[in-house]
Formats: C-alpha cells, structure tokens, sequence
C-alpha cells in the first residue's frame, strides 16, 4: 500500500482548532503527485507531456479529528480505474495512531493541456497507474475517451 506520513501544520488549521476540510483535499493531491513522480512522472515530466491530472469530483468522509503537528499517515489506492487509464477513483485513508480518521475519494481523469479536453494517459503512465494497490470495493469505469 503506497502511504506517505504527512504533518497538520498551522496552514492546515481552521477556527474550531481541528484539519480544515480543504485541506484534506490538498494532502490527498500531494499524495497523489508523490506517487507519480516515484512512478516516473515528476511535475517536469507532465509539463513536457502537456498533461495533468484533474478532479472531476471530491467526497472526504470524517471519523476522527486531526490538530496542529498530528502526523497524517496517508494512504493511496485506486477505487475505480478505466481500461484505457483515462478515468479513474483514487482513494486517500488518513490515519491517526493507526486509526482511520478521513477518507477522501476523487473522481480524475487527464486532461491535455494543448487541446483542452479529457484523453487518455501514455503506456507508461497507465502502467503506473494499473501498479496501483486497489481498494476492496476497486470497479472497472467507462473511458472518458471519445
């Protein structure tokens, strides 16, 4: 299971003291692109490619609270995943002291910077993709391909 261990830090806090909700959603995207570059797609690598990943949609579902300077242990897998790459479900589980705390699945797919417009991915980074761990409840998704 790919897992990255992340802090709360004060950007992360909001006014009730506790991990704002957006913030969540930025864990999971640095998440996301730490795995891609240790796959082979660093952030130069997609700016050659003229690609980049984009949400279509976010859920985040809360169990536990974190605060200032709790460490996140972070986990990546693919919920859902297209045959062609072109559209997939990624999910993020935060844990605390290894009880999970959040969970935020995201809806993406690549977008082709040049033409504005959903494609699917190279081989080589559908093979990352399909070399992700999957969730027990993983599903085969329509392409976002036309």
């Amino acid at each position: 299971m790919y897992q990255k261990t992340l802090i709360a830090g004060w950007g992360d806090m909001d006014f009730n003291s506790h991990m704002r909700n957006t913030a969540y959603l930025d864990k999971s995207a640095d998440v996301r692109m730490m795995y891609f570059a240790e796959h082979g797609f660093p952030m130069s690598e997609f700016r050659r490619l003229r690609l980049g990943p984009v949400v279509m949609k976010d859920e985040i579902e809360y169990f536990r609270e974190f605060h200032l300077l709790d460490e996140l242990d972070i986990t990546m897998s693919a919920a859902g995943l297209a045959t062609d790459g072109s559209r997939m479900l990624l999910r993020n589980a935060f844990f605390r002291s290894g009880t999970l705390a959040a969970r935020v699945t995201s809806t993406v797919g690549w977008f082709d910077l040049e033409q504005r417009k959903l494609t699917v991915p190279p081989a080589n980074l559908l093979v990352a993709l399909q070399a992700m761990d999957k969730t027990e409840d993983f599903r085969e998704l329509p392409s976002s391909s036309r």
